[in-house]
This record gives C-alpha cells, sequence and structure tokens, in this order.
C-alpha cells in the first residue's frame, strides 16, 4: 500500500507540474502553430536532442492521460515530416500507453480484483479468448478515447506484451492520418478540419473489418472441419438427441414443445441413471434408513422405542431389508411414467430404444433393441450419455468383486438382511449418503476415505458436522486411509489400507465403490469425428463441441454432476441447437446449489469459506444456529446451522451453507435471491410462516442485520427517547 502512495503521488506531482507550467498552454491548436516557428529552428539546431526530447515529451503525455497527445500527433507531421513523425508517434504512443495499462493494472487491479473477483474472472476469461481482437478493433476507430482504453484494459488480464503490439500495430492508420495532417498545418484552421465526416465513417468501416474478418475465418474453419464429410441436402430430423437422462429428457421435450422434429435415443432404462439408480433409489433408502434410525430412538420423542433390526441376540421386532429394497422398486415405478417412452411420445418426441452412435457429423446409426440398425440424419444433434461410477484399479479388486452405486440395487434386491460387514470406499456425498443409510439399517458399515476429511469440498466446520453425523449413526470412518488392494485372509474379504505407514486389513462382506463418476465417452462415434473428450467432453460456452451442430449436455460434459445442472444445461444446448442461427446463449453457471442428503442434510450454493479463500476473495460470515429455531426444536432436529458469506459491510449473498433437516428445501430461497441480486434485507423484510424451517433464513438474514446495526443512529435515538421520556 505504501509503495502504491508513493507511485500515486508522484503521477499527481507530474500531472500538477505539467499544468503548473502551463505546458497544457503548448498542446492546443492554436499554441501548435504560434511555436511552430521556434520549434523548427530548435530541430534545425539539434534535430537528434529535439527528436529525442518529443519523444519522451510524447510518453510522459500519454502514460500520464493527460491532454493533447492529438496535439502532439498533428506537431510531429509539422516538425518531422510524415515518416519520421509517423515512427516517432508510432513508438512512443504505444510505449506510453503501455506505461499507462501498467499504471492501472498496478493501482486498482489488485482492489478491483478482491471486491469484483468473479465478475473479472468471466472477464478476465473473455479477454484471455479474445482480448487482443477486441483492443486491434477499438484501436483502429480513433473516436473511442484512447487514454479510457488504456486504462480498462489494465484492470483486465491481458498480457503487456500483447497490449503493446496490438497498440502498435491497431493505432497506425489514425496516427498516419494525424501526421499526415501536420504537414498540412498551415493551410488548417482546426483539428476539426482533419476528419471528416467521410473520414469517420471511413474509420468506423475500417473498425468493423476485425469482425468481418473473424466471420469469415470463422466461417472458412467449419468448411475446413467438415471438409471430408458430404452435407446432406436435406435431414430426417431437426435434432437427435443421445441419452434419455435429465438432459436428453429435457432437451428433447424443448425441441417438441417447439415442433421441431425430434428423435431421442436410449439404449437402456428411460429416466437414465437419476431415476434408475442414482437420485431416486438412494433417497427412498435414506427415507427407509431415517424412519429406521427414528424408531430406534423413539424416546426423543416421548414414545417407547423398539429395535427394527436384529441385535445379534434375535430379532427384537419383524424386518425384512428385502422388503425395504422392493419399496425403493416400487418408488421407481411411481416415477417412472414422468420419464416414460409413452409420455415422451405423447409430447411428439419420437423415442427410440436402441444405442446411437456419431458416423459423421450429421448421422446417426442407431442399433435398435431388435437387432436391426436404422440411419437417421439431423441437422444438430446433442449428447447427453451422462456418467458411470468410477472403479478405482486396485489389485484384487475386480477378482474379490465389488458393487457401485449402480450396481447395488439389483444385488442386494433379494436379500433378506443388508449386508453384515460392508466397507464404502470414498467420502463424497455418495459415499456419506450409502455409509450412512446401511449403518442405520443394520450394517457394519466401514468409510474409507483418503483425504484428511470427508465432504472435503466443504468449510471444516461443515465437514465436522458430517463427520459427527455419520459416526452417531454407526459408521466406523477412516480419514487419511489410503486402499492398497484386496485379498482373501483365512476366508475372509479384506480391503488392505494403509495409515501413517501401516497396512490394515478391513474385513468385509461386500464393498461399495463411491469414489467419483466418470463420462460415458465411448461407443458414440465422438472420438472418431476428432471431438475432444478429455475426462469429458470438451465444449465452448455454448455447450459446442468441435463441431458447432454437435452439442453435448449433462454429466458427459460437466463441470457439475449433478441433474438439476444436466435440466439446466439442456435448455441452452437445444435452443442454441435449434435457433444458434439467430442468436446463441451462453450457459449461465453462476448460481449453482446442491446438496448432500445424509441427516441432516447440507446444502449449499456459491463459494464457501475455503473458497473465498483460495480466491481472495473477502468477505463476511453470518451464523445461526438451527438449535434456536423453534420449528427445529419441535421436531426433535435441532442441530446444524445457517452460514451465509456476504460482501464486507454489504448484504450481498456470496455463498450460503445449510446444515438442517430440510437444508435442500431451505436453501431454494437463497438461490432464488442470488439469482436476481436480492440482499439480506429482502429476505429479512419478507414474511415467513410460523412455525416452519423457513424462517431459518429469516433469522440469518436478522443476524447480519443485528451485526450491522447503526450504532451513531442508535446513539442518537437512545438520547430523543430519554428526552421523550421528561414530557
Amino acid at each position: 500500500m505504501f509503495k502504491k502512495i508513493v507511485v500515486l503521488l508522484l503521477l499527481l506531482l507530474l500531472a500538477g507540474s505539467f499544468f503548473y507550467f502551463d505546458l497544457h498552454q503548448l498542446l492546443t491548436f492554436a499554441g501548435l502553430k504560434q511555436g511552430l516557428t521556434e520549434f523548427s529552428q530548435w530541430y534545425q539546431a539539434s534535430p537528434w536532442l529535439v527528436a529525442g526530447g518529443f519523444f519522451l515529451f510524447y510518453v510522459l503525455v500519454t502514460a500520464l492521460s493527460l491532454p493533447g497527445a492529438l496535439i502532439l500527433t498533428v506537431a510531429s507531421g509539422a516538425l518531422f515530416g510524415l515518416w519520421q513523425g509517423l515512427l516517432l508517434v508510432s513508438f512512443a504512443s504505444s510505449i506510453g500507453a503501455t506505461f499507462a495499462f501498467l499504471v492501472a493494472r498496478y493501482m486498482l487491479r489488485s482492489t478491483l480484483q478482491q471486491k469484483f473477483s468473479s465478475r473479472l474472472k468471466a472477464i478476465d476469461q473473455g479477454i484471455e479468448r479474445d482480448g487482443a481482437f477486441y483492443l486491434f478493433t477499438l484501436r483502429l476507430v480513433p473516436i473511442f478515447p484512447f487514454f479510457l482504453i488504456n486504462i480498462l484494459m489494465g484492470l483486465t488480464a491481458l498480457k503487456a506484451g500483447t497490449f503493446y503490439w496490438v497498440s502498435q500495430v491497431g493505432m497506425l492508420a489514425g496516427t498516419f492520418v494525424y501526421v499526415n495532417a501536420g504537414t498540412q498545418l498551415a493551410q488548417l484552421d482546426s483539428l476539426a478540419g482533419i476528419l471528416s465526416i467521410n473520414m469517420l465513417l471511413s474509420f468506423a468501416l475500417l473498425g468493423l473489418f476485425p469482425w468481418f474478418a473473424k466471420g469469415l475465418i470463422k466461417l472458412i474453419n467449419q468448411r475446413r472441419l467438415y471438409a471430408k464429410w458430404q452435407k446432406p441436402k436435406q435431414f430426417d430430423r431437426n435434432l437427435i438427441v443421445i441419452g434419455a437422462g435429465a438432459a436428453g429428457l429435457v432437451s428433447s421435450y424443448i425441441a417438441a414443445a417447439v415442433k421441431a422434429k425430434v428423435t431421442l435415443i436410449e439404449a437402456h432404462k428411460m429416466g437414465g441413471d437419476c431415476l434408475n439408480f442414482g437420485c431416486v433409489p438412494s433417497k427412498a433408502l435414506i427415507k427407509s434408513a431415517k424412519v429406521a434410525h427414528t424408531l430406534r430412538h423413539a424416546e426423543h420423542y416421548g414414545l417407547a422405542a423398539t429395535e427394527p433390526l436384529a441385535d445379534g441376540q434375535g430379532m427384537l421386532a419383524p424386518f425384512s431389508f428385502k422388503k425395504v429394497m422392493a419399496r425403493i422398486e416400487q418408488v421407481i415405478a411411481d416415477i417412472a411414467p414422468h420419464d416414460s417412452v409413452e409420455r415422451y411420445t405423447k409430447l411428439g418426441v419420437e423415442v427410440l430404444q436402441g444405442y446411437g452412435k456419431l458416423l459423421d457429423p450429421w448421422t446417426v446409426q442407431i442399433t435398435l433393441a431388435d437387432g436391426r440398425v436404422q440411419q437417421l440424419t439431423a441437422r444438430s444433434i446433442i449428447i447427453a450419455a451422462g456418467a458411470q461410477p468410477f472403479v478405482p484399479p486396485l489389485p484384487g479388486l475386480k477378482e474379490l468383486g465389488y458393487l457401485t452405486s449402480d450396481t447395488i440395487w439389483q444385488a442386494l434386491a433379494e436379500r433378506d438382511q443388508p449386508p453384515a460387514k460392508l466397507v464404502i470406499l470414498g467420502g463424497g456425498p455418495i459415499g456419506c449418503e450409502l455409509a450412512q443409510s446401511f449403518a442405520r439399517l443394520g450394517s457394519n458399515v466401514t468409510q474409507v476415505e483418503m483425504a484428511e476429511r470427508v465432504m472435503i469440498k466443504e468449510d471444516l466446520e461443515i465437514s465436522d458436522f458430517a463427520h459427527n453425523a455419520l459416526t452417531s449413526s454407526g459408521v466406523k470412518l477412516l480419514t487419511s486411509h489410503k486402499a492398497l488392494r484386496c485379498e482373501i485372509q483365512g476366508e475372509q474379504k479384506c480391503l488392505i489400507v494403509e495409515h501413517q505407514g501401516q497396512e490394515i486389513a478391513l474385513p468385509f462382506d461386500e464393498l461399495i465403490c463411491a469414489v467419483g463418476r466418470t463420462a460415458r465417452l465411448d461407443g458414440y462415434g465422438l472420438q472418431e469425428l476428432g471431438i475432444e473428450t478429455t475426462r469429458t467432453v470438451q465444449t465452448n460456452d455454448y455447450l459446442e463441441t468441435l463441431l458447432p451442430n454437435i452439442f453435448a449436455a449433462g454429466d458427459i460434459v460437466g463441470p457439475y454432476q449433478f441433474t438439476h445442472v444436466a435440466a439446466h444445461q439442456a435448455w441452452y444446448a437445444a435452443v442454441n441447437a435449434l435457433f444458434g442461427q439467430f442468436k446463441k446463449f451462453k450457459v449461465d453457471y453462476r448460481v449453482i446449489p446442491w446438496t448432500t442428503f445424509i441427516d441432516p442434510e447440507v446444502a449449499r450454493v456459491g463459494i464457501n469459506e475455503q473458497e473465498a479463500k483460495e480466491q481472495g476473495i473477502a468477505y463476511e460470515v453470518t451464523r445461526f444456529d438451527i438449535g434456536e429455531l423453534d420449528r427445529a426444536i419441535t421436531d426433535g432436529a435441532a442441530h446444524g446451522l445457517v452460514k451465509v458469506l456476504t460482501k464486507p459491510g454489504k448484504d450481498q449473498i456470496l455463498g450460503v451453507t445449510i446444515i438442517a433437516e430440510h437444508a435442500g428445501d431451505l436453501m431454494a430461497e437463497f438461490v432464488l435471491a442470488m439469482k436476481h441480486g436480492l440482499g439480506l434485507n429482502k429476505i429479512l423484510g419478507t414474511i415467513h410462516s410460523y412455525p416452519t424451517w423457513a424462517e431459518a433464513n429469516k433469522y440469518a438474514a436478522g443476524e447480519w442485520k443485528r451485526a450491522h446495526a447503526p450504532a451513531t443512529i442508535l446513539a442518537l435515538l437512545q438520547k430523543y427517547h430519554h428526552w421523550r421520556l421528561k414530557g
């Protein structure tokens, strides 16, 4: 900070001296014409000294963003002639502009980065991609104040070297016009005589040239990309969608709603992973597990506790794990009609059950369930193939057998009891949900996490909450334990883990891999078409792949593997695929909520503390203890918190984390507020029904308001009310 103050004082001193010594009078048109004879005499006497002094003076004027650079440009033509003047001004203006650029960056960039990091991040990404192009366009048109361009570009992440050479080239045309005018100074009455309307229009057209060139290059590149294939003269469909998960269902629905001819291809089950293997069955399992937990702790509600599971000495209450699994199957069956072939057919979507593979950018080969092969062409194609569980390459794992979050439902469906000894690999959301549920349903669960804590993306205190919730449910949680291999010891399957240099054997009957999910990339013809598939399908901000008529959405793209994000992306993919020739929309990832459905639930939107620190974002923290919420107390669930990050001194919400029984539902209000720029004051001023869980949001806003109460005004009010007591 001290260095910046010194630099600022030095700049103010130089600028003040410029005006104090009336140097600005020299940089007027009248001053130029009056002093031209004297300058010419100096130049005749000492050409190198005058040229060097002129060069340094021009750099100084430009670097300090002082008025008069235009006059100096004209003067260079009068003093040195066209070519020498052009050479001097071209380099002096670019060097001076770069100094101004660097000063603005040094003085202001870090401050703006702290206050507006999220907005600057998007700008910086755009500048990194197209910054040179935009700067070149602005430099070609002298209508835009160059000193303002220097300062604004300094606030971005544009490289100084790029700024210099683009300025050097971009300002050349305008510099030539003004220097050339200076050679005819005697015939000029004012600067207005230099640029006529026709000249300004010419510069404007010159500024538009890069845009035309960019469009032409894009067209040429597209023709090059598609050159190896023969484009159909007409298409069978407007849109073909591969994959009937959340992204595929939503995108095909949108296409049908706008009367496009659309075909949806699904190789397995309609509804994708979420309905059949993920969100729906896991939440049904979680509910059954919670009921079992409630029965076991019924005395908490003034009732007689009962044990729904075997206690090792006989059955205290009838229980069948098979019935729990049957209920899960029924829940899936009850929801399935929402995603069924019949429903989407009625909506106007042609549904084909089979495997879809791209043969070229417009042709999809479908191997139908009955073995027949069909080919369809479409102007646009959306790949929405989803993701699958990642299985780590542990020695012995495949030989001993394992389950995943996809396969447990069928593998355990006929069992009367849950696995007696269950090991779960992974401390992320899926691993935590399954660990707690199976522990509550009677399994002896050991959860293994290589990192030092579970739910590593959350703040430390949130991870601690999750840790305590799991262990209190009976999970043996082993963090900082690295899985090495699987082997049989005697007749017992074991997972061998390493902890603090020691190997530990963990016996198991079943082992569930829950260490993440990986995009389904193979078998769709993407690689054969040259589409990059490094971990995910690579797309731009519009969800276009390398081939602009082929889009991707959902888990196969990322960066968030959530059903609601897949549906969110599907809108952009469908609209851009169908109407991109008129208008394209960039995917908006600014406000993405997610929930981990352990008990109590953990929900989040926006950034948390550890992310704010990593990104250098200034923030304040407001907390509300769920234990103080009346409804939480009546429900016997008075544990958790609402944690809100705001901008210092302001009620603008940067991020929210909630731990509570209904955290995922409570989060909706904060998502809406962040999406539409509403602050905590708006939430505080909104009526919330009593007694409800939603009041937690209002009380959190109240905590923020209490911390930011205007002390001076309150002190004055206290005096006022004291005075009023006197009658």
